[in-house]
């Protein structure tokens, strides 16, 4: 048995998911999030769900908590990147990198 992926996001950020391969189910407002993630936490296929941070944060607790208890999909939240201007792109993904596989490479 195969399961799918779905991610969650905002208009703005759906093209990019797309583009990575992934199927997006947009939500256009915030306040329709608990709605889509209903929908979505209810397809039998569909084995990991990603959803944007700043839309999960507009899901109630009690429905957020039902849905991250659910053993499939697994509810996987995506925070937002956090461009402060101090760190350049390449420490960005140097981060990243780390997190991933363990240890600090280094980008030439």
């Amino acid at each position: 048995m195969s399961s799918r992926v779905l991610v969650l996001a905002a208009p703005a950020a759906a093209a990019g998911f797309r583009l990575a391969g992934l199927a997006v189910d947009e939500v256009g407002d915030p306040r329709d999030t608990e709605a889509h993630l209903a929908l979505a936490s209810a397809q039998p296929d569909l084995g990991i769900l990603l959803v944007e941070q700043a839309l999960l944060d507009a899901v109630p607790e009690a429905a957020r908590r039902v849905a991250e208890r659910r053993a499939v999909p697994i509810l996987i939240p995506i925070p937002k990147p956090q461009w402060d201007g101090s760190k350049d792109g390449d420490s960005f993904i140097v981060e990243l990198l780390c997190r991933a596989i363990g240890y600090r490479v280094r980008l030439q």
